[in-house]
C-alpha cells in the first residue's frame, strides 16, 4: 500500500539520521507545523468497549466547534485490517464510507452528523495502516540502517498522522483542536502503542497542550440496587499505569451517577471532583451536547487547554440556538405517527443500519412525526403471503444495501409488494438492484432475471459486474466503487423534485455491481424510469416509477443515508417519510410541512418544504 502523502513521507524520513550519536528522541512533524498552536483532546475508554466514546468525543468536539474553534476528529482502531470494508456488521456495526472513499467504522458517521463536516482518510487510522506503512518504508531502506522498533518508529508514525491532521484546517492552516478517540479500552494489547504515542505527544507538545479524557463505566447490579465504582477505579489504574493522568472523567451509566460514586472516582484518579461528570443514558444522542454544556464540561476543557481567548461568543450563541431548537423538537409531542419497515438481512443488529436509523430520525424531527422503525428479516420470506404478513401495518418500506445471497429473494418480494400495493418505497444500493430484478421478472416476464452476484449463469443478467466500468472508474478497494461521485438528474423527474430542481447532485457510493446497460432500454419500455445517471457513462444511479402510478417509489444506487444530517435531512428520506404520513393522513399532503404532491404525470415544481 503506497504512502498516501508523499510529501509528508519525505519530511518524515528527513527527520532520521544515521549518525550513531543522533540519540533516541524522535518526534516527527509535517512542514509548517507549529507546536503549541494546535491543542489535543484524547478520549480513552476503560472497563469495557461500546460505551459511546465516539458519541462523547463528537459531542464534546461540537461544543468547541460551536465556540468558533476549528476542530478535527480522529478515530484510532487497533485491528490489523487496513480499513473496515471487510468487517461483518454483526461484529462491528455498519461500514461508513467517507467522501474520499475510505471505508471506516460507524463512529465516523457520528462525527460527520454531529459536526456537520465531511471527513477523509486523515481522520481514521488502523494498526494495519500503520504497520503496513512502517514495513514498506523499511523495505525501501527508509530507516537508514536502523533497527525498526515500536518506540520510536511506530509511535513516531502515529504522532506524524496526528500532526498531519492538525494541518488540515482552512487553507492548510493548523486547526485549533484535534480530538483523538482510541478504540477499545486501556489495557488492550492492540491499542497500547496508540496510548504510548499519545503520552509522548503530550510530553513533546508541552504543558497545557493535551487534555486526556477517560470514559469509564459505573456498574449498577440489579441484585445490589446501587452503583459500584470498583471496576471504574481499576480501569483508571490501568490507564495511569500506562503513563496517562486523565484530566477529565466521564462516567457512563444507565442512571445519573451519584455524588458519592463520583467522589470515589475523583479520589482514586487524582482528578478534581468538578472534572468528574455523569454521562448517563439519554433519549437521543443529539441531546448530549446540550447536557454537556449544562454541566460546564466545555468550560473545563477550555481552561485545561488555555483556549478561552479563542472563543467567538457570537458564533456560539447562534450555533447553540440552532442546535437547541433541534434538540427541543426531539422531545416535543409529534403530530403524526407512522411505521417504516426496514427489510434486510442484518435486522437483528440495528447498528448494521445505524445511518439509516439516524436519517429517519432527522426526518421525523423535521416533519413532526413519531416514527417506529420496524426491523424486518427477509431471510425467510418466500411468498406473497409471508411478505404481506411481514409488511402488515407499515406505512412505508426501505430495502437497504448489503452483500451476499441470504435474504435477497425476500427483498425482491418486498419490492413487489410495495410496487403493487402503492406502499411508499425507498431502495438503497442492493435495494435499487432488487427493484431492477423485480421489474424484469414480474413486469417484463423475464423469470430468470437476476444479478450475476447471485447467479452467474442467469439468462437475464440485468445486474452485473462490467469490466468496462472497472476501467472507467479507477476504482479503489478492488472492484468497488467507493466515495462521492456526481449524479446527473433528469429534469421533470421525482428525483429532480426532491432535490429542488438540481441538475447534478453528489452522493456516496459503495457497490460493485451495476445495471447492465444492455437491458436499460427494455426496462424503460416496461415503465421503469432511470432518473439519475453517471455524467459520462451509461451507469444508472437513480430509478423511480411515475407518480401517476405510484405515490412514492424511488431507488438509489448510492447511499443517501450517509450524508443525512440532523439540521439538513436527506431529501430522499424526507420524501419517504412525507409520503408515509400522507398515506395514513391524506390531508397532510396539503400542509406546509409536507410535500406539495401532484399526483399526475408530472411532479410538483417545488421541493420539500421544511416545517
Amino acid at each position: 500500500m503506497p504512502d498516501s502523502e508523499p510529501d509528508s513521507t519525505s519530511n518524515f524520513l528527513s527527520q532520521f539520521s544515521n549518525q550513531e550519536d543522533a540519540g533516541e528522541h524522535f518526534s516527527p512533524s509535517p512542514e509548517g507545523f507549529v507546536r503549541g498552536r494546535t491543542k489535543f483532546v484524547v478520549v480513552v475508554g476503560t472497563v469495557m468497549s461500546g460505551l459511546g466514546k465516539g458519541i462523547f468525543a463528537s459531542s464534546l468536539a461540537k461544543l468547541l466547534q460551536d465556540k468558533g474553534l476549528v476542530v478535527a476528529p480522529m478515530k484510532m482502531e487497533g485491528y490489523l485490517n487496513i480499513d473496515s470494508g471487510t468487517l461483518n456488521p454483526y461484529r462491528h456495526g455498519e461500514v461508513f464510507v467517507l467522501e474520499d472513499g475510505l471505508e471506516t467504522d460507524m463512529d465516523l458517521g457520528t462525527y460527520e452528523r454531529i459536526l456537520n463536516q465531511n471527513l477523509s482518510r486523515k481522520n481514521f487510522i488502523t494498526a494495519g495502516q500503520i504497520y503496513t506503512e512502517i514495513l514498506e518504508r523499511e523495505r525501501r531502506g527508509g530507516y537508514l540502517g536502523r533497527d525498526v522498533q515500536m518506540i520510536p518508529h511506530v509511535t513516531g508514525a502515529v504522532k506524524m498522522k496526528i500532526r498531519e491532521l492538525a494541518m488540515s484546517g482552512p487553507k492548510g492552516q493548523q486547526v485549533d483542536v484535534v480530538f483523538v478517540e482510541v478504540g477499545g479500552t486501556a489495557g488492550d494489547y492492540e491499542n497500547s502503542f496508540y496510548i504510548e504515542a499519545l503520552r509522548e505527544l503530550a510530553f513533546e507538545e508541552g504543558d497545557g497542550s493535551t487534555c486526556f479524557v477517560a470514559l469509564t463505566y459505573i456498574i449498577e447490579p440489579a441484585i445490589l440496587g446501587e452503583q459500584k465504582s470498583k471496576a471504574a477505579q481499576l480501569g483508571m489504574k490501568r490507564l495511569m499505569e500506562a503513563g496517562i493522568q486523565p484530566h477529565i472523567i466521564a462516567c457512563r451509566a444507565k442512571n445519573p451517577v451519584t455524588t458519592k460514586v463520583m467522589q470515589k472516582i475523583s479520589m482514586f484518579s487524582n482528578v478534581p471532583s468538578k472534572r468528574v461528570f455523569s454521562l448517563h443514558d439519554r433519549e437521543s444522542i443529539y441531546v448530549i451536547p446540550d447536557a454537556m454544556r449544562a454541566t460546564g464540561l466545555d468550560r473545563e476543557i477550555l481552561s485545561i487547554l488555555g483556549l478561552h481567548e479563542r472563543v467567538d461568543t457570537r458564533a456560539e450563541d447562534s450555533a447553540r440556538q440552532s442546535w437547541s431548537s433541534f434538540a427541543r423538537r426531539l422531545s416535543a409531542v409529534r403530530d403524526h405517527r407512522i411505521t417504516i419497515g426496514i427489510s434486510g438481512k442484518y435486522a437483528a443488529l440495528r447498528d448494521a443500519y445505524a445511518s439509516i436509523e439516524k436519517a429517519i430520525e432527522h426526518c421525523g424531527v423535521e416533519l413532526g412525526a413519531q416514527i417506529e422503525s420496524r426491523w424486518l428479516d427477509t431471510s425467510d420470506v418466500a411468498s406473497a403471503g409471508s411478505t404481506a404478513k411481514l409488511l402488515e401495518g407499515c406505512d412505508a418500506v426501505i430495502v437497504p444495501g448489503g452483500f451476499g445471497m441470504r435474504g435477497v429473494e425476500g427483498k425482491i418480494h418486498c419490492v413487489e409488494y410495495a410496487r403493487t400495493h402503492r406502499l411508499p418505497f425507498l431502495g438503497i444500493c442492493l435495494g435499487f438492484q432488487m427493484v431492477v430484478i423485480e421489474h424484469a421478472r414480474n413486469v417484463l416476464g423475464w423469470k430468470g432475471a437476476n444479478s450475476t452476484e447471485f447467479n452467474a449463469s442467469t439468462s437475464y443478467p440485468v445486474i452485473s459486474e462490467l469490466p468496462d466500468q472497472k476501467r472507467i472508474e479507477g476504482i479503489m478497494g478492488g472492484t468497488m466503487r467507493l466515495g462521492s461521485q456526481d449524479v446527473d438528474i433528469a429534469p421533470g423527474s421525482l428525483a429532480s423534485f426532491l432535490f429542488g430542481g438540481a441538475a447534478v447532485i453528489r452522493e456516496r457510493f459503495r457497490h460493485r455491481y451495476e445495471v447492465d446497460p444492455t437491458f436499460v432500454a427494455r426496462l424503460v419500455e416496461g415503465g421503469l424510469i432511470f432518473s439519475g445517471s453517471h455524467p459520462q457513462h451509461p451507469i444508472m444511479q437513480v430509478l423511480e416509477l411515475p407518480v401517476a402510478t405510484h405515490p412514492y417509489f424511488i431507488g438509489a444506487q448510492f447511499h443517501p443515508e450517509l450524508i443525512s444530517r440532523p439540521l439538513s435531512p436527506h431529501p430522499m428520506f424526507m420524501g419517504l417519510v412525507a409520503a408515509a404520513i400522507a398515506r395514513r393522513e391524506p390531508a397532510f399532503a396539503q400542509t406546509a410541512a409536507g410535500l406539495r404532491w401532484v399526483r399526475s404525470n408530472s411532479t410538483a415544481s417545488q421541493p420539500i418544504t421544511r416545517s
